[in-house]
C-alpha cells in the first residue's frame, strides 16, 4: 500500500510499472509458489487517502504480510505537520496488526542531495523518528531507506529526480528482503562504478532542463490541487499469482 513509490513508478515494464514491491513479492514467491499478491498503491496519494481507502481494502484481503509506505507526499507540502501525518500512519499500522498480519514499513529517503526537497530534510527526519517508534510499538519490520546512502547517487533515480528507476527499485527490494530476513544473492549496498565527470556548464544545463520539464509542472499541480493519481485505480487490486520474470 502507498503512493507512487510502492506502485513502482519509473520502473517501467510493458505498459505499466514493476517496482520494489513487485520485486519483493517475486523473491518471496521463489520459496512459496502459492503466494498471492496485491498492490493497492496509487501515485500521488496522501496518507489520509491511504488510510481511508487502501487500509480497508487490504484488511478485506486477509493478508499475512502487508507493506505500508506513505506520508512522503504530505511531508513535502508546505505547512504540513509530520506529527499529524505520523498519527494517521500509526492508526493504519495498528489496524493492520490487529488482523494478525505482519507489517513492513519504510522510512523516508534522505533528501540532502535532492534539489528543492533538501529543504524538508528536517521534517523527513522527524517523521522517520515517529515511524521507528510506531514500528517498535506494534512490532512491525522497518525498511530503513534513510540509511541507504547508495541511493544518493543520481543513477538510482529517473530523470524527474523524484522517483527511483529500475536499479533503484531493485536495491530497495533487496533492502526489504533484508528487513524481513529473506536471504538473497545480491547486495543492495553494492558500490556504483565511477561516475562520468560533468563540467559545471553541463550540470547547470541539466538542472535548468529538469526545472523546466519536471519541477515547474510539479509545482503547478500542487498549486492547483491536482494529483497525478486522480481517477487512477490500483494496478493489482486483487490477490493474484505472479508471473515469472527472467
Amino acid at each position: 500500500m502507498g503512493d507512487s513509490f510502492t506502485e513502482g513508478l519509473a520502473d517501467a515494464e510493458g505498459d505499466g510499472f514493476r517496482g520494489w514491491a513487485d520485486r519483493l513479492a517475486e523473491r518471496i514467491s521463489v520459496d512459496n509458489a502459492e503466494l498471492r499478491y496485491a498492490n493497492l498503491a496509487v501515485r500521488g496519494k496522501l496518507i489520509r487517502q491511504i488510510v481511508t481507502e487502501q487500509v480497508p481494502q487490504a484488511i478485506e484481503l486477509e493478508p499475512s504480510l502487508v507493506a505500508l509506505t506513505g506520508g512522503g507526499n504530505d511531508i513535502i507540502r508546505p505547512g504540513s505537520d509530520p506529527d499529524l501525518v505520523a498519527e494517521l500512519f500509526d492508526d493504519a499500522v495498528c489496524r493492520l496488526r490487529k488482523t494478525g498480519a505482519d507489517v513492513l514499513i519504510g522510512t523516508g529517503f534522505d533528501t540532502r542531495g535532492t534539489p528543492v526537497l533538501r529543504h524538508v530534510r528536517g521534517k523527513v527526519g522527524t517523521y522517520n523518528a515517529h515511524l521507528r517508534s510506531i514500528a517498535d510499538k506494534h512490532g512491525a519490520h522497518v525498511m530503513d531507506l534513510w540509511a541507504m546512502t547508495v541511493l544518493q547517487d543520481p543513477r538510482a533515480w529517473c530523470e524527474d529526480r523524484l522517483h527511483l528507476n529500475g536499479e533503484g527499485h531493485r536495491r530497495v527490494a533487496l533492502r526489504a528482503c533484508e528487513a524481513l530476513g529473506i536471504p538473497t544473492q545480491q547486495d543492495w549496498n553494492e558500490p556504483w562504478p565511477e561516475p562520468p565527470e560533468l563540467s559545471w556548464s553541463e550540470q547547470r544545463a541539466e538542472d535548468i532542463r529538469w526545472a523546466r520539464e519536471y519541477l515547474a509542472p510539479w509545482i503547478s499541480r500542487r498549486l492547483r490541487g491536482v494529483s497525478s493519481g486522480d481517477g487512477r485505480q490500483a494496478k493489482r487490486p486483487c490477490l493474484e499469482k505472479l508471473t515469472a520474470h527472467n
